[in-house]
């Protein structure tokens, strides 16, 4: 197909999802971007969130958590580097929330400032994961 794209989004664990797309829209560090076939190259990080696929040929949007990574955009060609990303039907919300729990105690617990990164970076993530629970849960 003429007016399409490749997509891959992978995580250090395995393959997450690889085939053509109409467009790709994920969470970038200044804001929402929107990939589109022959985009310019660009390579950029990505914060926690949602990355939204739209499938070639029809069909609804798959959804996928990412919690950070790097992102790859070449012309015909988008590949997505996860920290971790999880499947959207794969999500769940109790273990989001005791994620969430966890980091605002380890906040709260720390001394050093890479400690309170680490913590900061975690309770984002947490975050950023139940924002997505919902979200998909209003789509359904």
């Amino acid at each position: 197909m003429a007016n399409t794209l490749h997509v891959d989004v992978v995580s250090a664990e395995e393959s997450i999802y690889s085939g053509e797309a109409e467009f790709v829209v994920l969470p970038g560090e200044v804001g929402e971007l929107g990939i589109y076939p022959r985009h310019t190259p660009l390579i950029t990080r990505i914060k926690p969130g949602e990355v939204r696929i739209k499938p070639a040929g029809g069909g609804g949007e798959e959804f996928i958590f990412v919690a950070g990574g790097i992102l790859e955009v070449q012309p015909r060609v988008v590949t997505v580097l996860a920290d971790t990303a999880i499947r959207g039907h794969d999500l769940d919300e109790a273990k989001a929330l005791e994620a969430k729990k966890q980091a605002e105690e380890a906040m709260q617990n720390r001394t050093s400032k890479l400690e309170i990164a680490k913590a900061q970076a975690e309770l984002a993530a947490a975050v950023a994961q139940l924002a997505a629970i919902q979200k998909l849960r209003k789509k359904r």
